[in-house]
């Protein structure tokens, strides 16, 4: 990380507490997070407003931020959402998205929100009303063609940050993600050293 770890505070140490007891280690992005406990938590509470409410899926909210994030070159949520994806999917189909191709197994509802995904982080300003369409063409309604732009900008952010400061992804992250997974994310900031 390019920032200095930040000082001990009852919100820095509730957040590693928290990554500690659902995953076993401190993860390199609340370390960075850490310096406002409270903006972390409003993002949470943000995501979960946002989620908790809508009809778009787990597994197409991965199709999303897999898309999303190579699209970015983000590879801390590459990895962690490939293996989201993979999970629900298979390996081979969370590759193939996080490489961009249109060899992964999808449905056309998930496709048409893959290439939405990528074409809200590349080109925001290029999409159309063919663009629109072609969603809703694949079944979406107007309010989940909402929700998955704001997802996609939430996730942009979040991203954004992390990448910025320099937080690379966590070894376990990696090492958790399935093979084709990690030899599908050849891009973003290393993987942190295992130590």
């Amino acid at each position: 990380m390019l920032l200095q770890t930040p000082p001990e505070s009852e919100g820095a140490t509730r957040l590693f507490q928290e990554d500690i007891a659902s995953r076993g280690h401190v993860m390199n992005l609340s370390r960075a997070w850490a310096w406002r406990p409270d903006v972390a938590d409003s993002f949470l509470a943000l995501r979960t407003l946002l989620t908790s409410n809508s009809s778009l899926t787990a597994r197409e909210r991965a199709v999303l931020v897999c898309s999303a994030a190579s699209s970015l070159g983000d590879a801390y949520c590459s990895l962690a959402w490939g293996t989201m994806l993979a999970s629900a999917s298979d390996g081979a189909t969370a590759a193939a998205i996080l490489q961009a191709s249109d060899a992964a197994d999808l449905a056309p509802r998930e496709m048409a929100l893959a290439r939405w995904a990528r074409q809200v982080v590349n080109d925001p300003n290029g999409t159309a009303a063919k663009d629109v369409e072609s969603l809703r063409a694949a079944g979406l309604s107007d309010k989940e063609i909402f929700e998955a732009t704001v997802f996609v900008a939430f996730r942009l952010a979040f991203s954004t940050v992390n990448d910025a400061l320099g937080v690379n992804p966590d070894w376990q992250v990696a090492q958790g993600a399935p093979p084709e997974v990690r030899e599908a994310v050849t891009y973003g900031r290393a993987v942190a050293v295992q130590g």
